[in-house]
């Protein structure tokens, strides 16, 4: 009966555990974990409700919300993809939703549904799970696998690492001679002091464009201004795009933001009819702009040194033209970041050039494989993390159950 160890016990590593075994009853699986509990990033994914994937059901779109990995990932998409983890959770008598956004959750709301479909299936498929069981050395001896842990030492004829973005495990990875490309955050908001953004915590709007100055990086969609800054879609996919970029800046750079995605030249021209039309209304009262909340457009007003008191008969073309630019060319100095939720993510790991994703096994050992985050593979928030999970698990599940 071949052996098989895999380290994490995390979504990736479950997912190919329960799917080797499925494929191969005579297989002989144990997950080790380091800490007491299992299955953790589940747990508070999604607010608590699991963002298993995300709709899209194209691989090559798939592949496009992926800064890292998106070439590597096409072909697995191929084999699979998210109509494919639909199935396999309806199978396991978990059924998923597809909501306004196109992120997936399970119909019953809860992360916890996902937590019992994995936990029920590795106990009925005879897999062996041990929690506080952090692996301290993973080398070959002839033909097998080592793996010593404080208490205990296990012998595989395969092993798995699938630990996530763990700094242990991969210092361990460099021991097996894998390069590790060091890892940066990847989902976070931006920390940004500004006059213009103080007390409006909760403002949104619904399609801005946010632009890192000094840099080609671009991004449009929801933006919402919080205690610390900025933070929604159009900032989280530039927080992941850029990772790399906004790491060597030491999180210290200024943000474009174009809060109607619209031209100046035009947003200006609507300033100048409204002071042909209503020559008389009182500017700050009403936004023209249905996108841009009523505090939000006081702000604005008043930071283009436009008094509260000004009717639009009375404010000067420079001081439209300030508001036009404060609407579609604010200028924000960001310091820092902040996490995004309880979701960490990050941008390194194993260098892809070193696997073999056909397989997901290592093209510097036989019979080891990587899975998961432990990748440098990472995506935008909405369930693309876990649909490379998904993937790369069942993938390489295949490849462990062909004995």
């Amino acid at each position: 009966m071949e052996k098989i160890i895999i380290i994490g016990g995390g979504a990736a590593g479950f997912f190919t555990a329960i799917n080797a075994k499925e494929n191969n009853p005579n297989l002989d699986i144990t997950i080790l974990e380091k800490g007491k509990n299992v299955l953790q990033k589940v747990k508070i994914s999604g607010g608590g409700r699991c963002n298993v994937t995300h709709a899209c059901f194209v691989p090559k779109e798939l592949c496009e919300f992926y800064p890292r990995g998106k070439k590597e990932l096409l072909g697995p998409f191929h084999q699979f993809m998210t109509g494919d983890t639909f199935e396999w959770f309806e199978h396991k008598g978990v059924p998923l939703k597809i909501e306004d956004d196109n992120r997936v959750f399970p119909e019953a709301n809860t992360s916890q549904a996902i937590i019992d479909c994995f936990q029920n299936a590795v106990d009925n498929l005879g897999i062996k799970v041990f929690i506080n069981c952090g692996v301290n050395e993973v080398y070959q001896q002839e033909n097998k696998w080592v793996i010593n842990t404080k208490n205990q030492q296990f012998l595989a004829d395969k092993v798995v690492f699938a630990a996530g973005s763990s700094k242990k495990v991969w210092e361990l990875c460099k021991t097996l001679k894998h390069f590790i490309l060091e890892p940066v955050p990847s989902l976070f908001t931006f920390n940004i002091k500004d006059k213009r953004l103080v007390d409006l915590l909760g403002i949104s709007v619904p399609n801005a464009t946010v632009k890192i100055i000094s840099t080609k990086l671009e991004a449009s969609g929801p933006l919402l201004i919080t205690h610390w800054g900025m933070s929604g879609p159009a900032v989280l996919k530039l927080s992941a795009f850029g990772a790399r970029i906004l790491a060597d800046k030491k999180y210290q750079y200024n943000v474009e933001v174009n809060w109607l995605s619209r031209p100046t030249d035009k947003v200006l021209n609507v300033l100048l009819n409204l002071k042909k039309k209503e020559p008389r209304k009182t500017v700050i009262l009403k936004s023209p702009f249905v996108e841009i909340s009523k505090r939000l457009w006081e702000r604005f007003v008043l930071f283009s040194e436009i008094k509260a008191t000004q009717n639009w008969a009375d404010v000067k073309n420079n001081q439209l033209e300030k508001l036009a630019n404060q609407l579609t060319k604010g200028i924000f100095n960001a310091n820092g970041r902040t996490t995004f939720k309880d979701e960490f993510v990050t941008a390194g790991g194993i260098d892809l050039k070193e696997i073999n994703f056909k397989t997901f096994e290592s093209k510097l050992h036989s019979n080891l494989y990587f899975v998961g985050e432990i990748l440098n593979i990472d995506a935008v928030t909405g369930g693309f993390n876990f649909q490379n999970a998904w993937t790369g698990g069942y993938i390489c599940a295949k490849a462990l159950s062909e004995v």
